[in-house]
């Protein structure tokens, strides 16, 4: 290791410190080299900076025709940022910060997401192009279906390996109040909902023939745990205790009528048969009295996850639980342009948790598949903003302090943003 650009910096109790000082109107270059091997010549500060900003320049797509290039274009980089050698990308790059300043609620989600992976492939899967973020997830994804089938976790290392168990890091202090986690207990859990994004992802790379053989086994090992397990409890898109939720069982729908769409006519109407069940039984335990999905059978409140399945293809645009779920969304979850998850118990929205952005820009595109354009843009141009000087959006906003809350950047937010970002300029396009 070397550390250049302090000088006077000392070691002491395992901390570097040195003091700089940097006058006005003026720069100064730190460099930290570490290696596996002896170190070469000193670098050239400019020569690296000139050398980044090229590399980065060259994997940048042309975002121009997205409804806001330059957020769509740093979602992308912040993407590709987030995502290792091997394709994985983590879900966010920090830990200790928590959802709720001074109550705790802190994770660590420095590991992949499938759910987070499959979102941010389908941001690169828009249209008639795929970017490098499609094939990365198709890689790691794949990977994971095909090694752990039924025993798909959550989440992995971005080796592939498992997560850890959750401890408490006490002698490391989170922000604001919060207490540093490493590892995550959801890597025990069942998620339904992963298995369905990760054969939506697949749908999108057979769509633009992306797809190789270990691909096309995985679609039969996805639809085969879909089978065995779509009338089990699991833990869902939050990651809750194991109930019947109404969102996992719309997603792999929606995947099924993807995927559908894709494969030979001999598999077509097998697969079209058991979205057709899932959806009769997710009807008749899932539907509430008012028309809208319901959270599960259990829980007759109404969650914003819900409004994205039919964007995916679950249901038709006018069909009328899409319509109605879409109504009591914004009835009952959205402040102020801020949409809320789901109401945890009986306090206003905001006392238990902050608006989750990602909510926000579902409703997003699910207004864009009404063909409301003003609301569709409303919610977008809303998400976007709640974020400071760097352009970084984290899991949820508190809006009656108008801070980021929880862990950032966030993968799935900037997923979505970029999607939103393309679908609403490809709309501005048409005309539609």
């Amino acid at each position: 290791m070397r550390w250049t650009g302090a000088p006077g910096g000392r070691w002491s109790d395992d901390r570097f410190r040195g003091d700089l000082i940097v006058e006005p109107g003026r720069r100064h270059d730190l460099v930290l080299e570490i290696s596996d091997r002896p170190l070469p010549d000193r670098p050239d500060p400019d020569r690296l900076w000139d050398t980044t900003e090229e590399r980065w320049q060259q994997g940048r797509p042309d975002l121009s025709g997205s409804a806001a290039p330059r957020d769509a274009q740093q979602a992308y980089v912040l993407l590709r940022g987030l995502t290792s050698p091997g394709g994985g990308m983590v879900a966010a790059a920090t830990l200790g910060l928590p959802e709720r300043a001074e109550r705790g609620r802190n994770y660590d989600y420095r590991y992949v997401w499938i759910r987070d992976q499959a979102y941010a492939g389908l941001s690169g899967a828009v249209g008639d192009r795929a970017l490098p973020l499609l094939d990365n997830a198709l890689e790691f994804t794949t990977a994971r279906l095909l090694e752990h089938g039924d025993r798909l976790a959550p989440a992995y290392r971005i080796d592939g390996s498992d997560v850890p168990d959750e401890l408490e890091l006490e002698q490391l202090p989170g922000y604001p109040g919060g207490v540093a986690r490493v590892g995550n207990q959801a890597n025990n859990q069942f998620q339904l909902d992963a298995v369905g994004e990760l054969l939506q992802l697949l749908a999108a790379g057979a769509r633009l023939d992306r797809l190789g053989h270990d691909h096309h086994q995985a679609i039969d090992v996805a639809i085969d745990v879909i089978e065995r397990r779509w009338n089990k409890p699991d833990a869902g898109i939050w990651e809750l205790d194991d109930a019947w939720w109404t969102q996992s069982r719309l997603c792999v729908v929606a995947a099924l009528r993807a995927i559908g769409q894709q494969a030979p006519a001999t598999q077509s109407a097998r697969i079209s048969a058991l979205a057709d069940a899932i959806l009769a039984e997710t009807t008749r335990r899932g539907l509430s009295r008012g028309g809208w999905w319901q959270r599960s059978p259990d829980d007759p409140g109404v969650d914003a996850s819900l409004a994205l399945p039919p964007v995916r293809g679950a249901l038709a645009a006018d069909d009328p639980r899409t319509v109605a779920t879409l109504r009591q969304v914004e009835k009952d979850l959205v402040m102020d342009g801020h949409v809320y998850r789901f109401r945890p118990d009986e306090r206003p929205l905001g006392a238990a948790e902050g608006a989750f952005t990602l909510c926000g820009f579902i409703l997003s595109l699910a207004y864009l598949q009404q063909g409301n354009r003003l609301k569709a843009y409303r919610y977008f141009d809303i998400q976007r903003s709640v974020c400071g000087p760097p352009g970084i959006l984290s899991e949820e906003f508190d809006v009656d302090q108008r801070q980021l809350r929880g862990n950032f950047p966030q993968a799935f937010v900037h997923a979505l943003l970029l999607e939103g970002a393309q679908r609403l300029g490809a709309d501005n396009t048409s005309g539609s």
